[in-house]
């Protein structure tokens, strides 16, 4: 049962996020510290240093041969269930877009596990709940976030090759060839109606395999992983220099992500940057549609009991502030996402908490 020493240790945990995200505003907003291509600068600091590190360091803390698989199946069809019916409404609906549905895709799946989820967890079902939500942390880091910075990689190269003159002139008349990709019709021109240059789908794959080879946030989870694996497989510690040199930077990258949002948000003419309609929105989907899916996952695979509810639960945590920091820097909907991550750590414990009592009243 959750007690006030419990909801304390949530609130400990969140306040400094909130205290960072109001020294980010104010220095833009109030003192005038820092002027709008140093906010991207910022913005950029987080995205290639401090957030692979992070995401690196509590990566190579985890024990895989002691993951509850059963649990990371039943993330993976709950997403899988999500995936194809944004696919089917971007497809199949005259108002779809797959822009919005990668947005969708965010706001559905990506949760702020460690910040909230493990007090919150612990509070409610021990170490079990504690155990459970790091793992789906760190799959979460190795798989989702990895998928959704290809997919946004590929979105922002699309767009470069479609924008670069062919160079070719005197040839035969220019033909619109639309490839596999073009198909995605990325809002804005990525239906990629290129002429006599026609990059082919191999070639759009070259360049975005070279730019995700360039940045650290496609592999430090997977070198996590390993490490992870070495480890613990016979009994390897990490060399303290080289731990030294991780948690330097790593420590800052929560803190330094919350005070970059801060600064997005001082830059827009409104709080509620994406406006209140798009707020609800993304409060439905990041509190209703996600556990929803998780719920069907974990039932189609047979999870019962406390770890069903742990599944629910953590699936109804608050928005990850990395799809935050992608969305920025690839320039999709970050308006959306920054207001997900505000609103949804304020609601999220009310929240939580209802669902936490009604699930102890349903038989699982």
């Amino acid at each position: 049962m959750i007690g006030l020493e419990d909801v304390y240790k949530v609130v400990e945990a969140m306040v400094p996020l909130y205290v960072a995200l109001m020294l980010g505003y104010g220095s833009v907003k109030w003192w005038k510290i820092f002027k709008p291509e140093q906010c991207d600068a910022v913005n950029r600091l987080v995205c290639y240093f401090t957030l692979p590190l992070f995401t690196f360091e509590f990566t190579a803390h985890v024990d895989p041969f002691e993951w509850n698989y059963a649990f990371i199946a039943a993330d993976v069809v709950s997403k899988v269930i999500i995936v194809l019916v944004l696919a089917f409404w971007a497809k199949c609906s005259t108002k779809g877009s797959y822009c919005w549905s990668i947005t969708s895709f965010s706001l559905c799946t990506l949760t702020n596990s460690l910040v909230v989820g493990v007090p919150l967890l612990k509070a409610m079902y021990g170490s079990m709940g504690v155990d459970l939500v790091i793992q789906g942390s760190v799959f979460q880091a190795i798989v989702w976030l990895t998928l959704l910075l290809f997919v946004l990689e590929m979105k922002r190269s699309g767009l470069d090759i479609s924008s670069t003159p062919s160079s070719t002139e005197g040839d035969s008349p220019a033909r619109t060839v639309v490839d596999p990709v073009a198909k995605f019709n990325l809002e804005g021109g990525l239906e990629m109606m290129v002429s006599s240059s026609r990059p082919s789908f191999w070639s759009l794959m070259r360049v975005v395999w070279m730019k995700l080879a360039m940045n650290p946030n496609s592999y430090a989870c997977i070198v996590g992983i390993v490490w992870a694996l070495i480890a613990n497989r016979w009994h390897f510690e990490m060399p303290g220099i080289i731990d030294g040199c991780i948690t330097i930077l790593s420590k800052a990258g929560t803190g330094t992500a919350m005070f970059s949002m801060g600064m997005f948000m001082a830059q827009q003419e409104k709080l509620i940057a994406c406006g209140p309609s798009l707020t609800v929105f993304g409060m439905v989907l990041r509190f209703i549609a996600g556990p929803a899916a998780m719920a069907i996952g974990s039932i189609a695979l047979g999870l019962r009991g406390n770890v069903l509810r742990v599944a629910i639960i953590q699936a109804a945590l608050p928005q990850s502030i990395t799809s935050f920091i992608y969305a920025k820097e690839y320039a999709l909907h970050a308006d959306v996402l920054s207001t997900a991550v505000i609103f949804g750590m304020i609601v999220s414990f009310p929240v939580l908490l209802a669902y936490y009592a009604i699930l102890e009243l349903v038989p699982c």
